[in-house]
């Protein structure tokens, strides 16, 4: 079959990904040349608050494409399809197709061919789901499809060795200063500078800054310790609408610990983990399973307090920390 001429292939295109790439590779295959149209900032930001913008989304392709793709910035749900005379084909995915059907009832109404559709399946992950920019952002794989923590690492426990102390000290994220006998000060400079998503609060004064502060975190983590000594006043936990608990010896990574933070991030109630041990390390697990978005702040002694927003970068180190982890089942 000779190929198509002009193929137009229109999309959102957020954090790109292998099932992008699948759609765009069917694209070059029928036809010579393909245009890729792009959803602006307006038209995507009703899908989500923490998409990416329309030129980051943009460079993302244009990384990956070769010279027969050009890029273009996508108004309106038909783009220029309806009215091309210059195009022959157009590509989709299942949930596109009707779109393709509209836009061919146009053009024949207006006297024009209609455009040769493809249609694509979808890439799907290891266990049969499909592999989406929607589930990207929900923190559930990453853009190839991998699970950020599968089934049999959530039943492993992970021991801390000493060689990423150095590693671990570095805030992940970024340091707002404040007086230690004042944590609200840099809790508040970190407050104004959460993205969109949830909030959860790791150690016992984060905690208790953001409640005196009438801000009640999405998810808060204490162990009734600060700086290896046990407090003497805890923190009040009644006005959380879920309690857990956990058991995680200092220096550990228990199945415990991820069950328990995977509950909290997947209900819509304030929940609060109790770990019997400690939650020093529990950011790790935090990022790797949280939606993009996500923020996650706790206490740097003696400096601040340390904000991170959960995104595909912190993810991977996240991933990579773990796997210098000692595993024992």
């Amino acid at each position: 079959m000779p190929k198509m001429n002009r193929c137009l292939v229109g999309g959102t295109f957020d954090r790109f990904h292998d099932g992008h790439k699948s759609l765009l590779n069917s694209a070059l295959d029928v036809a010579e040349f393909v245009e890729v149209w792009i959803t602006n900032d307006e038209m995507s930001s009703a899908k989500s608050p923490v998409l990416q913008s329309f030129e980051d989304r943009r460079e993302a392709v244009l990384n990956w494409a070769n010279e027969r793709i050009t890029t273009h910035e996508l108004t309106d749900s038909l783009g220029p399809a309806p009215i091309r005379k210059d195009c022959d084909s157009i590509i989709c995915t299942p949930e596109t197709l009707s779109n393709c059907q509209k836009i061919n009832e146009i053009r024949v109404k207006s006297g024009l061919l209609p455009l040769e559709i493809f249609e694509v399946s979808h890439v799907m992950d290891e266990l049969g789901g499909i592999v989406s920019s929607s589930r990207i952002r929900a923190g559930l794989i990453d853009q190839t499809g991998r699970h950020w923590l599968t089934q049999e690492q959530r039943k492993m426990t992970y021991h801390f060795h000493r060689g990423l102390d150095e590693e671990l000290k570095k805030p992940s994220g970024t340091l707002y200063a404040g007086p230690e006998d004042s944590p609200e000060v840099a809790m508040a400079s970190a407050m104004e500078n959460i993205s969109p998503g949830a909030i959860v609060a790791v150690g016992d004064v984060s905690v208790a800054t953001l409640i005196d502060m009438g801000v009640i975190p999405d998810i808060a983590m204490v162990d009734g310790m600060t700086k290896r000594t046990e407090l003497d006043e805890k923190v009040d936990l009644s006005m959380f609408d879920i309690q857990l608990t956990a058991n995680n010896p200092a220096g550990q990574i228990t199945p415990s610990l991820i069950e328990s933070i995977e509950k909290a991030l997947r209900n819509d109630q304030t929940t609060c983990i109790d770990v019997n041990g400690e939650e020093d390390l529990a950011p790790i697990i935090v990022h790797m399973l949280a939606p993009i978005g996500t923020n996650v702040v706790y206490g740097q002694p003696g400096n601040g307090v340390v904000l991170t927003i959960t995104n595909l970068k912190t993810k991977n180190r996240c991933r990579d920390l773990l796997s210098q982890f000692e595993v024992r089942n």
